[in-house]
């Protein structure tokens, strides 16, 4: 007996109304202390074990006198604190592709910071392919002092936004 796949049990419903999205259209995410387990278990994950992460005596000597936070950790942290988000959620059935991803790193992170991500679309192109909208974001990773640790613009293609703003 074959069963049904999970497409038929759970049949896809039209999205909902696609919110205005206009450039200067903002939202924020809600926040995340990084923690020293993040930064041990990144190190693990990525292989990345520089000094400057996982050595307490050694980073205390370096400029930022502690240990910081690897920046693809807290480029990760950024990505899923925006996902999570109910700006994005609303935007969510629209996404097709990220193309693109420009970041740096203003600022380092360091352990016990709590990071939340503001969200800003920068650009919109319409009709970018037929069907399609290429939206850019910019994302920042702000933390508890008002300093942006992570500037990101995620290029994406979203489906065709007709008619909104």
């Amino acid at each position: 007996m074959q069963s049904a796949s999970p497409a038929s049990k759970f049949p896809l419903s039209p999205p909902p109304p696609m919110p205005p999205l206009a450039v200067g259209h903002s939202f924020e995410s809600a926040g995340r202390t990084i923690t020293e387990s993040d930064i041990v278990n990144f190190a693990c994950l990525s292989g990345d074990f520089n000094r400057l992460h996982v050595d307490h005596e050694y980073a205390s000597a370096t400029p930022f006198g502690q240990r910081i936070a690897h920046g693809l950790l807290v480029l990760s942290v950024l990505s899923g604190l925006t996902t999570q988000s109910s700006g994005y959620r609303q935007l969510e059935p629209y996404v097709l592709a990220l193309i693109d991803i420009n970041c740096r790193f203003p600022k380092p992170t360091f352990i016990g910071d709590t990071i939340v991500v503001r969200v800003t679309v920068t650009e919109k192109t319409g009709q970018y392919r037929p069907g399609k909208d290429k939206v850019v974001f910019r994302r920042e990773a702000v933390n508890q002092r008002g300093e942006v640790v992570v500037q990101a613009d995620f290029a994406m293609v979203l489906r065709s936004m007709e008619g909104t703003a």
